[in-house]
């Protein structure tokens, strides 16, 4: 990430003129750093800078999620034409489906600045305070994550969402005193995978709310297309189709198969991504038809052949599979549920009969998995009667 350049000043700023800083009376510590680690001050990304950016800036630009993209013109339009900073935006989706494009593509159609950091960098009150002391009127202030913000950093947040101020604690002890700062207003957006993990207070205070769905494969063989001419790649149109059909409704995934089939294409000797060159190169990437990925079919079998089918909690799961839950969760879940291959009920995951068609396996049902239970019971109790 790169620096903000502005962030090491704020110390002197408010801390130096106020003696204090947020949350932290005067002489408890003391408010500097380069802030590298927490806030990106720009909307550049540096991810696809070697082969172009494939990222849209445009709202027009902007592939899918057409319900979303509809709404968010407007509000920008109405925004724009009243010089207002834009309501606070919450983004609610799985990874990968564009909500930190979309955010950057909001700053820039309202022609203001771009901040973005993630929950998880922003450790204390200061980090925050050191971010909105620097930015400009109106700017789309971007934190990925939103759901793993600290309780203390919320409630910062709650008053500079709605009052524009931030508050700075003078002195120590009984003498310590809180100073209220106005702050230009700002536009917050705030993206989450896990929307029942943000709390109702910080949800109510965001005016407008949308939610993403996964993509349809038409859509994402034309972000498929516009991708290759970006990288300069000829792709038939079944290609295209082949890898969106594989893509796990995710422009982020159609780009990085994408990028494997250039791979493909280029030491080939072809320089053009046919239908053959994808069903060879996803064969060798064990990617299936469903756009199944190995540890995808490592989880279904391993309900099933572990657990019998389910129902199990998600950390043993996780744990059988050599994962963390929240990959297990914010990965490989969704997808899994959305193709209907597993399910999520009140005692665990359960696989569904389509997951055992897809792996070739015979479906047990629930009165021979229960009578398989009851002869494993009966085998250990015949255990416990010989020993």
């Amino acid at each position: 990430m790169k620096d903000d350049k502005n962030f090491g000043e704020t110390g002197a700023a408010y801390g130096g003129n106020l003696g204090g800083e947020p949350g932290v009376p005067f002489g408890a510590g003391s408010f500097s750093g380069s802030g590298s680690n927490i806030v990106r001050p720009d909307a550049h990304f540096t991810d696809d800078e070697r082969e172009g950016n494939l990222r849209p800036q445009l709202l027009s630009d902007f592939l899918g999620q057409t319900k979303v993209k509809d709404n968010l013109s407007v509000f920008i339009e109405a925004a724009r034409s009243r010089g207002e900073n834009m309501d606070h935006l919450f983004l609610i989706g799985p990874p990968g489906l564009g909500k930190t494009t979309l955010a950057q593509i909001t700053a820039h159609e309202l022609g203001v600045d771009f901040k973005v950091t993630s929950a998880p960098a922003l450790e204390k009150p200061k980090d925050l305070a050191g971010i909105l002391s620097t930015i400009t009127e109106r700017t789309v202030f971007f934190i990925d994550e939103i759901h793993r913000l600290k309780p203390a950093i919320e409630e910062m947040l709650y008053i500079a969402m709605e009052d524009y101020e931030l508050d700075w604690i003078i002195g120590q002890g009984a003498a310590a005193r809180t100073v209220r700062i106005p702050i230009p207003k700002f536009t917050l957006v705030g993206a989450t995978t896990k929307a029942g993990m943000v709390s109702s207070p910080l949800i109510s205070r965001f005016g407008i709310v949308q939610r993403f769905s996964f993509y349809e494969k038409e859509e994402l063989a034309l972000i498929i297309k516009r991708s290759a001419g970006i990288l300069n790649i000829a792709v038939d149109e079944d290609a295209a189709l082949l890898m969106a059909s594989c893509a796990r409704g995710t422009p982020r995934v159609a780009n990085r198969i994408l990028r494997r089939m250039r791979d493909f294409a280029q030491v080939s000797g072809s320089g053009r991504i046919t239908k053959k060159i994808v069903a060879d190169g996803l064969k060798r990437l064990e990617i299936d038809s469903l756009g199944l990925e190995r540890y995808d079919r490592e989880i279904l079998l391993s309900i099933i052949q572990n657990y019998g089918g389910g129902p199990v909690g998600a950390e043993t799961l996780a744990i059988s599979i050599g994962e963390s839950m929240d990959t297990l969760e914010d990965y490989y879940e969704p997808y899994l549920i959305q193709s209907g291959l597993i399910q999520r009920t009140p005692r665990g995951r359960v696989v569904t009969e389509r997951a055992y068609e897809h792996l070739g396996l015979p479906h047990k049902t629930s009165s021979q998995r229960n009578d398989a239970d009851g002869a494993s019971s009966d085998a250990d109790g015949g255990q416990r009667l010989l020993f």
